[in-house]
């Protein structure tokens, strides 16, 4: 049983949300994030990156930086640039980018759910990048940045997403990047409660992306318990604001491979060995750059031209979903065994580029700093929910998905 709540958000005026909405946190440093705010005084980066209102020299995990986010956030509201609406409701929440279209659910998701693992993870957290978002969260009692959720798909959710969003929205407006965001909220309390019930009929949801805002809102709301031994759990700290997809509307982009060396091989002497211990080995002989376009493939590109690479069959058979992933077939066969790399977190002769910067990337940063690119097929949302139902995670850099949701429209105060 899963358990999803209605909230009353706060959120931008009618007027004003296409300028308060902005990309996620960490999806830019501080000095790119201070770019992006000029001229726009109500971007929501003036809460979530809260240091750039402040002088460079200011340490940004300071305390000064957290209560900078806390009074804009109150000067926002106090001012009107930011409602609260009164009644607890949920909301619907659309992105277009080119064709690809998802809509999702935004209620509140139980932290006891993500306790009691019905809320399923497949990445591992970091205490350090937690702790930004657990100060953040808890200074300004108010959760900023959606948790992006997924749901295997039920008929009466997606009955009622149509319905829903074929009525006039909240928001509608296309952001600096060319994705449309759409906002709307459910009309009435019958439909509240079909949601809420829907919801508590499946057995699990999924976090596609932002386990450590996940885990940082999770961490406050225990904390909180701490503080109040004689919570009811109907408080609004016991819940995480979230925005749930139906999962075959969603799409995972690739996440590519780009080696800083070639580990003293010749390219001549990687491909052979490639061939002897790896997979099938073809030069690409269409026009631009090789996508490949089917699972147990995977691109190479080095001095100038690029190369199939088919796995052999018996590296793709192992039981556990995760270990037949790509990206683990990978990282064993080639990124360990090969090249040397056994950790691609910190090793520095690895680096990775997320699908939407295109494979000519690839090709350009071999030309600047790197001797071979590795384009991957996309993971997908299947794999995904498997090896977090056999509670396991992904390899590094499996999963990257687009378009990013943004925050600042739908806040929801604890």
């Amino acid at each position: 049983m899963i358990t999803v709540k209605p909230f009353c958000a706060l959120r931008p005026n009618d007027t004003l949300a296409d300028k308060c909405a902005a990309l996620p946190y960490d999806v830019m440093s501080s000095q790119e994030a201070r770019e992006m705010v000029k001229g726009n005084p109500y971007s929501f980066l003036r809460i979530d990156r809260a240091e750039i209102n402040l002088d460079p020299s200011v340490d940004i995990y300071s305390d000064e930086v957290y209560n900078t986010a806390k009074n804009i956030l109150n000067k926002f509201e106090d001012e009107g640039v930011y409602i609260n609406d009164t009644k607890k409701k949920y909301y619907f929440y659309r992105q277009i980018m080119g064709e690809q279209s998802q809509t999702g659910i935004v209620g509140c998701a139980s932290i006891d759910d993500y306790l009691e693992n019905r809320i399923k993870k497949h990445e591992f957290t970091r205490a350090d990048k937690e702790v930004d978002r657990i100060k953040h969260v808890d200074t300004c009692s108010a959760q900023t940045g959606p948790i992006f959720l997924a749901y295997k798909d039920s008929e009466t959710l997606d009955k009622i997403i149509v319905e829903q969003t074929s009525k006039a929205p909240l928001y509608d407006f296309y952001a600096e990047d060319g994705v449309r965001h759409t906002v709307w909220i459910t009309d009435s309390s019958e439909i509240d409660a079909q949601i809420e019930s829907a919801f508590a009929s499946l057995d699990a949801l999924y976090i596609a992306d932002g386990h450590h805002r996940c885990a940082s809102a999770v961490k406050v709301g225990t904390k909180r318990r701490a503080e109040n031994p004689n919570y009811t759990g109907n408080e609004e700290f016991n819940y995480f604001l979230s925005v749930i997809f139906p999962s075959s509307t969603l799409k995972i982009l690739d996440y590519n491979r780009l080696l800083k060396d070639l580990n003293g091989y010749t390219v001549e002497e990687l491909l052979t060995t490639l061939q002897n211990k790896v997979g099938k080995i073809t030069e690409y002989k269409g026009e631009g750059q090789y996508r490949p376009e089917s699972k147990h493939t995977v691109g190479i590109y080095a001095d100038g031209k690029w190369y199939k690479l088919e796995f052999y069959k018996e590296l793709c058979e192992a039981q556990k979903a995760v270990d037949r992933l790509d990206c683990a077939i990978l990282q064993k066969n080639v990124l360990s065994a090969i090249f040397g790399i056994e950790d691609p977190r910190t090793d520095k002769r690895i680096d990775f580029a997320g699908g939407i910067r295109g494979l000519k990337y690839l090709e350009k940063r071999c030309q600047e700093d790197c001797k071979l690119a590795i384009s991957m097929y996309p993971t997908s949302l299947n794999d995904l929910m498997a090896v977090a139902d056999d509670g396991d995670v992904m390899p590094p850099k499996s999963t990257w998905f687009e378009p990013k949701l943004r925050s600042g429209l739908l806040i929801h105060k604890i």
